[in-house]
């Protein structure tokens, strides 16, 4: 909201400079967001009178002005040079003398006025429009001034172009600070300052006339209250007082009549309408819309209503749109002669939302969907039945009674503040008289029962309901900056990250060091993802997707990094390696509604990581070599370093049958592993297979807590050994033989290192068709003692025929 100083001083003045009260009005609540003066600066501006005026001899468009600026000009009267087509003798208008400096230019420079010469005609000045003083937009002409305008003055002074605009951001809960009185109230109370509360006197009625007024709807309307006037001159011009008052709130003069009902508005905060009496057919009805009516708004724009927006109708028409804005129909114009002066009260849970949903806003919307003051309707009727009869008045103008209609008003509902709560809240000592003196401030009545204030909100208080409320009043009051700087009392404790967790960022930094970048997605996607890539038949929809593809949640994190990869490659990416940790959404009815929970819904964290290309890039140091299901198992197990796991094939929709395993700790599942499945690569139109992970992210964050062995005192002893066993045994199952096996000495390790099968066609020899030979390295360890031939040999018996009963193995010959 905009509105000038010295406006606001007129009701109540502080002795505080402008920065001063900005300053107060901001800690008490009311931000004051910017503070700027009516005109930018410039000097040597003066009201001049122009004496006689002269057409040039060589220019159709130019006229000498000879204008007298009294004492400025040495008593003498300057001969000015000037086009404006209103220039003429008898006005008086701004004058730039020489030496002037007008406001700055869309350059940002000062203009400065010297003696010049315009088609050979010296010109001592410049004569000014409204928009060369940056005062209006208005440039067809000269500024004309009073009439009573004094020769000489400086046009800053005379014109208050000093005076600063303060534009408040104000909160929805502070209805009561939409208006100028409303202000002014709360800086009474923040100051001390005495309010002035001009009174406003009821014109008494000089004709019986009344409009026929039915208020069908007591829940959109709790007060309606109207008055006929007649025989009023809507030609009547505004007075230069009230149009300066409204532009410098930032609206624009129209009539008298809406200037009258918009001056009122921005005083008191009271939005109101006036109707042209003689349109209006028949009674009105104060009522809900019905669907299917329409109504021509006064901006041009014609709505079709229904029943959730309110209306105010005559026997023949909607009339207009209750609360937010008139109707065309009965707008006033030049030719009106009689009017009809309404301000209601409508609760604001009626009018919340309704301008909205036609893509407009009003300055009466804004003020009544956050709530008027209901008490003072007939008041502001007076006030504007008071300023219509001293402007638009008549010698016949006629004066019906007041017709107030009180339907229901809001109910009166005690708040009670207890004064030890309010310290505790505030964090400093409050007494009981510091809150009673706060609410005597804020002409808030109370009634005080020992340590209990309780306090009953006026009618224009629709922000206070609770005991904080009431806290913050007393709080505002005080002053926040006088509030205590008191450290906290509560004890600290350091939050300490367990050695059995790893950084959830140094995880991620150590992707990044296997080359992977990482790539944030929505967690919406493409229904058909979920069938291909993770078999969902069920995916959780969105009741409301921001567009068709995303219409589902998804449930793994492959088909948001396929995504990524497309698109890199789309634009001649050669080598992707991507890494997502994010959120997937599963269908779990065990899952309960917690602060981080929804029922029926499991959203656990996941990581993937998807490469494609090169292992190593290209360089000259080695051959290309695409990246391969064993280059990510190695990225996989360093992430999961120092932890090992273990490998087994699955089947799975997304991924290569025969290709693919799923990754397991200490015999528990955590997540996939294996080359995106032929069909998937064809439908995604890629070159080439590439490789995905993905891992349950708690899992990867876990890790072992490290635990002190002592170094050995002897070498560990190495053995190689050649097992031939079936194609279809696999590594790990010689691993977990492996770990079941006991020998005389400890198994420290076995690593696979080679790999024997016989060519397509080959007979005879140790390894039939069918068959593999895996060469594998045994290191075992004498726990601190010197070890003979025979315990190793004995060991090595042991572990033969361990593997042999678990997986058929044979020694090689």
């Amino acid at each position: 909201m905009q509105f000038p100083e010295s406006w606001l001083r007129e009701f109540c003045n502080p002795e505080l400079t402008t920065q001063e009260l900005a300053e107060t009005l901001t800690m008490g609540g009311f931000e004051v967001e910017d503070i700027e003066t009516v005109a930018p600066p410039f000097t040597g501006i003066v009201v001049g009178a122009i004496l006689d005026v002269a057409q040039h001899p060589d220019a159709d468009r130019l006229r000498i002005c000879q204008v007298d600026v009294g004492s400025a000009g040495g008593g003498q009267p300057l001969t000015i040079v000037c086009g404006a087509p209103n220039a003429r003798a008898g006005i008086k208008v701004p004058c730039a003398m020489v030496g002037a400096e007008l406001p700055p230019g869309d350059d940002g420079k000062p203009f400065k006025i010297k003696v010049g010469k315009l088609r050979g005609v010296a010109s001592h000045g410049m004569l000014c429009s409204a928009r060369e003083l940056k005062i209006a937009e208005d440039h067809a002409g000269l500024l004309e001034l009073p009439a009573d305008a004094p020769v000489g003055a400086n046009i800053r002074d005379y014109l208050r172009l000093d005076d600063a605009l303060l534009t408040l951001k104000l909160t929805p809960n502070l209805a009561h600070g939409l208006s100028i009185y409303g202000i002014a109230r709360e800086l009474s109370a923040l100051t001390g300052a005495p309010l002035h509360t001009p009174s406003i006197t009821a014109v008494a009625a000089t004709v019986p006339d009344r409009l026929p007024v039915t208020v069908q709807a007591p829940d959109l309307c709790g007060r309606f209250t109207g008055r006929v006037i007649r025989h009023v001159n809507p030609q009547a011009k505004t007075p230069a007082w009230m149009v300066e008052k409204l532009a410098r709130c930032g609206q624009r003069s129209v009539t008298a009549l809406v200037d009258i009902s918009n001056y009122v508005m921005f005083e008191y905060g009271q939005p109101s309408h006036i109707f042209d009496l003689d349109r209006i057919d028949g009674e009105l009805q104060v009522r809900w819309g019905k669907a299917g009516e329409t109504l021509e708004l006064l901006n041009g724009t014609t709505i079709t209503l229904d029943g959730k927006v309110g209306v105010i109708a005559d026997a023949r028409q909607v009339e207009s749109l209750a609360g937010i804005m008139g109707g065309n129909a009965t707008a006033v114009s030049d030719s009106t002669q009689n009017i009809y002066v309404e301000a209601a009260f409508w609760w604001p849970e009626a009018i919340q939302g309704r301008s909205r949903r036609y893509n407009f806003s009003t300055d009466a919307g804004h003020r009544f969907e956050r709530g008027v003051d209901p008490c003072r309707t007939a008041a502001m009727v007076e006030r504007i039945t008071q300023l219509v009869l001293d402007i638009c008045g008549t010698g016949s103008t006629q004066i019906g009674p007041l017709d107030d209609q009180i339907l229901q008003l809001p109910p009166q509902r005690r708040v009670s503040l207890r004064v030890a709560r309010a310290a505790k809240v505030i964090g400093m000592p409050i007494t009981t008289a510091q809150c009673e003196q706060a609410f005597h401030r804020l002409q808030l009545p109370f009634e005080t029962e020992g340590e209990t204030l309780h306090v009953t909100p006026p009618a224009y208080r629709f922000d206070l309901h609770i005991e904080e409320d009431l806290i913050e009043e007393v709080a505002r009051i005080i002053g926040f900056h006088r509030l205590p700087d008191t450290p906290p009392l509560a004890p600290v404790t350091v939050r300490r990250q367990s050695e059995a967790l790893r950084d959830k960022f140094a995880a991620r930094r150590l992707l990044a060091s296997l080359g992977y970048q990482e790539t944030i997605n929505y967690s919406f996607v493409e229904e058909a993802w979920e069938y291909q890539l993770a078999g969902n038949t069920q995916p959780i929809r969105l009741l409301n997707p921001i567009a068709a593809p995303m219409s589902v949640m998804r449930s793994t994190l492959m088909g948001s990094l396929l995504n990524a990869l497309k698109f890199n490659l789309d634009r001649r990416a050669s080598r992707v390696r991507l890494f997502e940790v994010g959120r997937v959404f599963r269908r779990d009815a065990s899952v309960a509604t917690t602060d981080t929970t929804v029922q029926g819904v499991d959203q656990p964290m996941r990581v993937a990581g998807i490469a494609y290309g090169d292992v190593d890039g290209r360089q000259w140091g080695q051959p290309e070599q695409r990246v391969d299901f064993y280059d990510v198992k190695g990225d996989v197990e360093t992430l999961l370093a120092p932890r090992v796991a273990s490998f087994e094939a699955i089947d799975h929709p997304a991924l290569h049958p025969g290709r693919s395993a799923a990754i397991l700790l200490d015999g528990k599942p955590i997540g996939i592993i294996g080359e995106l499945h032929p069909k998937w690569r064809q439908q995604w139109e890629l070159a080439h297979a590439p490789v995905l992970f993905e891992l349950d992210w708690q899992a990867v964050l876990a890790r072992d807590i490290p635990a002190a062995k002592p170094v050995p005192r002897y070498q560990l002893i190495e053995r190689d050994i050649a097992l031939v066993v079936a194609e279809d045994v696999p590594f790990a199952h010689i691993q977990a033989a492996l770990a079941r096996a006991r020998p005389a000495l400890a198994l420290a390790d076995a690593q696979l290192f080679d790999i024997y099968r016989p060519a397509a066609g080959q007979t005879g020899g140790t390894v039939a068709p069918g068959e593999k030979s895996l060469a594998i390295r045994l290191r075992l360890d004498g726990r601190g003692e010197a070890v003979t031939d025979a315990q190793i040999d004995a060991s090595i018996s042991t572990v033969l025929e361990t593997l042999r009963s678990a997986t058929g193995a044979r020694l090689r010959g």
